[in-house]
C-alpha cells in the first residue's frame, strides 16, 4: 500500500506541482489549502508525512498548525517537512541544528522546490515512522 502524503499549502499551482512529483514517486497525496481545514482532514485521512508551507492566511500560519499538531497526542510523532519560501520572503533562514528547541518540524525545504530533494527529504522523514 502507498505511504500517504498530505499537503498543506495555500499555492495551488505548487500543491499540484508537488502533486506529480509525489504520485510519479508512488505516493498517495491528500492537500488542503489552509491549516484549520488542513488538520480536519490530517485526523480523518491520517497521512504518513506532511508537507507543510509556512505563509498562508498570516504569515505564520504553518508553525501555528505544527505547534498544535505537536501537542496532540493522536499527531505529535507525524513527520513533517516545512517546505516555504520564508527565507525569501523575511531574510530569515532556519536551520535545524541552530533552531531545533523552537522549530516544530523534521526538515526545512526552501522554495522554489527542487523535485529530486523533495523525494529524498519524503523518503528519509517516512523512515522515521
Amino acid at each position: 500500500m502507498a505511504k500517504k502524503i498530505m499537503i498543506i499549502d495555500d499555492d495551488i499551482d505548487l500543491v499540484e506541482a508537488m502533486r506529480i512529483i509525489l504520485e510519479s514517486a508512488g505516493y498517495e497525496v491528500i492537500d488542503a489549502q489552509e491549516g484549520a481545514k488542513g488538520i480536519e482532514i490530517l485526523k480523518k485521512e491520517k497521512p504518513d508525512l506532511l508537507i507543510l508551507d509556512v505563509m498562508m492566511g498570516t504569515q505564520d500560519e504553518g508553525f501555528h498548525v505544527a505547534y498544535q499538531l505537536r501537542s496532540d497526542e493522536e499527531t505529535r510523532d507525524l513527520p513533517i517537512i516545512m517546505v516555504t519560501a520564508v527565507g525569501t520572503q523575511t531574510g530569515y533562514n532556519f536551520d535545524l541544528s541552530r533552531d531545533e528547541s523552537f522549530l516544530p518540524v523534521n526538515e526545512f525545504i526552501e522554495k522554489p522546490v527542487n523535485p529530486h530533494a523533495l523525494i529524498e527529504a519524503v523518503k528519509r522523514n517516512l523512515s522515521l515512522v
